[in-house]
Formats: C-alpha cells, structure tokens, sequence
C-alpha cells in the first residue's frame, strides 16, 4: 500500500495536518499561551527558549522523515476558523502485515480544554488513520490515573480491553496502562 505523504482532515472546526516550516510562529504563541500546568498529564507552560525557528526546521523535517518511513504521523491540530494552533495528535506505527496495527496518542494545549477540542480532534485523526493510512486497529495505551484521556477514548468510542503491567516508564518506574482500543470494523 502506498501512504500519503500529505495528510489533511478538516472537521466542523479543526484542520488536523502535519506540521510545515511556516507553522513555527503559530506553534511557538500556542505554547506560549498556556496556563500552569492542570494536573501530572499536563505540560503546562513550559520554557521556550531554546525552540529556535532551527530547532522546528529539524523537528519538522524529522517528522517528515518518519512519515515517509510510515513510522509516526504527528499532527498538528489547528482551529480551522482562525489557524490557531490548539494541539497535536500523533499516530505511530506499531505492525504492519497482517495486523495494520497503530497507537494514537494526542494532546490538546490548556487554554483550549473544554471545548471538546480532544473529541474532535481524535475522531479527525482516526478517520485518517483508518481511511487513508490503512490501519486495523488503533489503541490508545493511557495511563490508569489520566481521567481525562480515558473519558476521550471512551467518547470516540474506542473500547477498553486490558491492563498492560509494568508497561512504561512513568517518573522513574514502571507503570501499568490501559489499553483502549477501535477497529475498522
């Protein structure tokens, strides 16, 4: 199967895509923009200095590079009726052949929460997951004190199947995740 290089999803809202170089100014204000972080899944804000435009030129660039080797698609997530930027939404390659198997991971910036942003945003990237990018399976490994990641899964109608132990490293030990799950079928 031949993938996109160039993803594109527009919602009611959202224009979901990957990053361009000219996206660096946009990216830099929404990070910019954020409150102190909520809660331990929250970035928050964060020092900016040293995500130069060089910097973003190479991420960008890297991104691209994993796209074409159809190991990550990350995304960036902006509001179609200003282009602000609002978040990202990554989608990772974990087996092709036989299984078409991937993980979603996404990330709405604090200023933007309640919106139902997240929703939208996820529902976008799974579509293009399934639609153009040929996936099966899409999980979503969310750590078992993230509510707020397993309310999202759970309202784009990903199921929930299991819980893998001791699965990543999380603040310096191993963590058990949940694993939420949606099929193309």
């Amino acid at each position: 199967m031949v993938r996109p290089l160039i993803l594109e999803k527009t919602t009611d809202r959202l224009l979901i895509r990957p990053y361009f170089i000219h996206d660096y100014s946009n990216w830099f204000a929404s990070y910019e923009s954020c409150s102190e972080a909520k809660n331990e899944f929250d970035e928050g804000k964060v020092d900016m200095s040293d995500f130069t435009p060089s910097w973003f030129d190479k991420m960008v660039k890297t991104q691209q590079r994993s796209m074409e080797h159809d190991d990550a698609y990350i995304l960036g997530v902006f509001k179609e009726s200003d282009g602000s930027h609002i978040g990202v939404v990554d989608i990772s390659t974990l087996l092709r052949d036989g299984f078409q198997w991937g993980r979603i991971g996404y990330n709405v910036l604090n200023p933007y929460w309640r919106k139902g942003y997240g929703k939208e945003a996820v529902k976008g990237a799974l579509e293009l997951a399934f639609l153009q990018l040929g996936f099966h399976r899409i999980e979503a490994h969310i750590h078992p004190n993230n509510d707020s990641s397993i309310r999202l899964a759970e309202a784009v109608g990903m199921k929930y199947e299991c819980v893998r132990k001791g699965f990543t490293l999380h603040d310096g030990k191993w963590t058990d995740h949940l694993i939420y799950y949606k099929s193309d079928t």
